[in-house]
């Protein structure tokens, strides 16, 4: 764990922050499509992201799901740092993408590295700010795209977080993660294969043009 920290945020964090992490946090890995926080948990720690990717995702009262954004390795949750500083149960689901390793951070040192680490505290508004425009991005594809446009953006976003132009992934997993259903999702990916950005296989989608 130490490693991978002083890999990944050597440039980020001071040494001491590093140290206390080792000290407090625990870590855990995750694998694909396990579970991380549900709806209505209580936040006992925060995840920092040391590997893999994680989706975030809301739930509406019918218990349909619309994706929110994805978190990669460096990245914090902004909506559970939230949760566990206001002592409010989770609003947000969060999933593996792929096998991912984390560390959860106790919510009692939260406040704490807010005042004594200048690079506890700005990480954290920078990722405030990160989601902020995360969550803007999908409101504006919401109201101003057209679902093939909105297909094809998560489909490279998800390229892009899983750094992999091949995605294991079914027509009926995109459709929950898109709010929408199978048979348009099956109908827009044809489209885009006969466009030539995408070539489909099996529980595969291969994207052509990167």
């Amino acid at each position: 764990m130490r490693e991978k920290l002083n890999n990944y945020f050597s440039f980020v964090f001071e040494d001491e922050l590093i140290e206390e992490i080792v000290q407090v946090g625990t870590y855990k890995k995750l694998r694909e499509n396990e579970l991380l926080v549900d709806l209505g948990d209580k936040m006992v720690g925060v995840p920092l992201l040391l590997d893999g990717a994680i989706k975030i995702v809301r739930e509406d009262k019918n218990g349909d799901e619309i994706l929110l954004y994805f978190l990669e390795r460096g990245d914090t949750c902004a909506s559970s740092f939230s949760s566990a500083l206001s002592h409010k149960k989770c609003g947000i689901r969060a999933i593996a993408e792929k096998e991912s390793e984390i560390i959860f951070l106790p919510v009692a040192k939260l406040d704490e590295w807010l005042v004594k680490y200048k690079s506890w505290r700005n990480f954290v508004i920078d990722s405030y700010n990160v989601r902020l425009n995360e969550m803007m991005e999908t409101i504006d594809t919401l109201a101003f795209m057209k679902m093939d446009e909105r297909l094809y953006k998560y489909l490279m976003d998800r390229a892009q977080i899983m750094r992999d132009t091949s995605l294991t992934t079914t027509h009926q997993d995109i459709a929950y993660d898109l709010h929408t259903s199978r048979v348009v999702i099956s109908r827009l990916l044809k489209q885009l294969e006969n466009e030539g950005k995408i070539k489909l296989h099996r529980n595969k989608i291969e994207i052509l043009e990167f």
